[in-house]
């Protein structure tokens, strides 16, 4: 196999001036170029090898995406589909490669550190990684940290593991959801649940308190679940009446699990305010099945406003997914190139009114 240096000897030049050539770099002759082209082509020579140029540029154009689920869910969830095509623009606009990364939390009954994707975060090739939606006590945040990489937080601990963030992106989860909790207050609603998917790594089911709800091992989910309570202490209601339980998993087959429960208590309530849009449509769908009207007998407030949310009717706060995770690559991006970086962006979330919600059937107090 023809080599840098049979290129250079053949055409009668340097191999500096075939590294240009190849590289599109350094002042190099029409003549010199066409001629050491096509001695490269005789020979059979397709240029220098790009896994050796990265290393001595000391980047990959590569950036990773670490996510707290395994890839087939992070795939399939609407909100995180629209925050990796933001990332992707951004991408492909920058002519730089991603790669996804899974960290999910392990599965019972396989614990240790090859259960939740640790050697694939401590092999990858990456010049930086955005960290989304992991929880504090994700093993994955110190198999960062220690790795030294740029690391851009999204939906993630700010504070966890002293990781050294070069951006925080976060958006207004406290004030969405505070929002959300008035608008059923405005409709009447006294007592409501709050559906959670899990507030610690390991998976959980039914009701949890109030005092679990506080130590929410995501950031996202304890700022979520502190706006609903900030809308309940300032209608001076007790927050016995704004009850939090646990579905399991971030799914609608979750969703409509929890609904079962929510529905068959000797006092139901009367909405549930949901931390995704995927378990508001679980809840939706299984209300429905059990004659349980939406939102006659059951209010139903999402959180994402993802695509599916808008075709369901389905009242939510909307938050810029998409733009959410073009931020976030931008911000690694001008990290990686030494440019300045807005090291704590926070984008807006709004509530959203469609047909989901309404006055209670009858007002429990």
């Amino acid at each position: 196999m023809a080599t840098l240096r049979d290129v250079a000897a053949a055409a009668g030049v340097s191999t500096a001036t075939v590294s240009n050539v190849f590289n599109g770099t350094g002042r190099v002759s029409e003549a010199v170029r066409a001629r050491v082209t096509e001695t490269a082509a005789a020979l059979g020579f397709a240029g220098p090898n790009p896994a050796a140029a990265s290393l001595r540029r000391g980047r990959v154009g590569i950036i990773g995406i670490v996510l707290a689920e395994n890839l087939g869910y992070a795939l399939g969830d609407p909100a995180a589909g629209a925050f990796l095509t933001g990332v992707a623009a951004v991408g492909d606009a920058e002519d730089v490669g991603l790669t996804l990364l899974p960290a999910p939390p392990a599965s019972p009954g396989a614990p240790g550190p090859a259960a939740r994707g640790l050697p694939t975060l401590e092999r990858a090739v990456v010049d930086g990684a955005i960290v989304y939606s992991i929880e504090e006590d994700s093993p994955a945040l110190p198999a960062l940290v220690a790795r030294g990489l740029p690391l851009v937080a999204v939906d993630s601990p700010r504070d966890a593991t002293g990781a050294p963030w070069v951006a925080v992106v976060r958006v207004q989860d406290r004030g969405g959801a505070q929002a959300a909790a008035q608008h059923l207050l405005s409709l009447g609603h006294r007592r409501v649940a709050v559906l959670v998917d899990r507030l610690a790594t390991a998976p959980a089911r039914g009701r949890a308190t109030w005092a679990d709800a506080r130590r929410a091992a995501s950031s996202v989910i304890r700022e979520r679940l502190a706006g609903y309570a900030d809308a309940w202490r300032a209608a001076g209601l007790p927050l016995s009446s704004l009850e939090v339980h646990q579905a399991g998993a971030n799914s609608a087959e979750a969703g409509a699990g929890a609904t079962a429960a929510l529905l068959a208590a000797p006092s139901p309530v009367t909405g549930v305010l949901c931390v995704s849009d995927v378990l508001a449509l679980g809840v939706v769908r299984a209300a429905q099945a059990r004659s349980a009207e939406v939102p006659g007998a059951l209010s139903v407030v999402g959180f994402d406003d993802s695509p599916l949310a808008a075709e369901a009717g389905l009242t939510t706060v909307a938050q810029p997914l998409r733009e959410k995770g073009e931020v976030a690559a931008r911000a690694l991006l001008a990290a990686l190139a030494g440019r300045p970086v807005d090291a704590a962006p926070v984008l807006p979330a709004r509530l959203v009114v469609r047909a989901s919600t309404g006055p209670p059937r009858v007002n429990r107090c």
